[in-house]
Formats: structure tokens, C-alpha cells, sequence
């Protein structure tokens, strides 16, 4: 599994402000988990890092930045 931090450069939605807004770890099987750093926080689960990237991605306003050294 490898770990990853969501950068939001840009924030579209005026709701979770710019910076690391996520912390997340993608499984070997390719399943996301995303656990917001906002206010409400929340947890979510995805297929994998394309079906997140397309909800999150804001057009590429937010960005996954891997965590070196976090393969297991």
C-alpha cells in the first residue's frame, strides 16, 4: 500500500480551503481510502485513484502527492 496527502491548490467549492485537505492510502488491490482533514470530518472509500481523482481532482485545482517511502 502506498500513502498519499491531497493537495488542493485552488478550493472550486469555497468548503475545504487549499492546502492538505486529505490524507489517504491507496491498498495493493487498487482501492482508495480518503479521510478529510476539514472540519466535518469524513471518511471515504473509492475503486481506485481514477474514480477519486475524478471527484476531487477539480480539474487538476487538487493533486495527489505521494508519500515517499510508504510502499509496504
Amino acid at each position: 500500500m502506498r500513502l498519499f496527502k491531497l493537495q488542493r491548490d485552488e478550493d472550486a467549492s469555497g468548503i475545504s480551503g487549499t492546502g492538505v485537505v486529505a490524507e489517504g492510502v491507496e491498498y495493493t488491490d487498487g482501492t482508495i481510502a480518503l479521510r478529510w482533514k476539514t472540519f466535518m470530518h469524513s471518511t471515504a472509500i473509492y475503486d481506485n485513484l481514477a474514480c477519486m481523482e475524478a471527484i476531487h481532482g477539480h480539474g487538476g485545482k487538487t493533486h495527489v502527492v505521494w508519500i515517499e517511502g510508504s510502499v509496504t
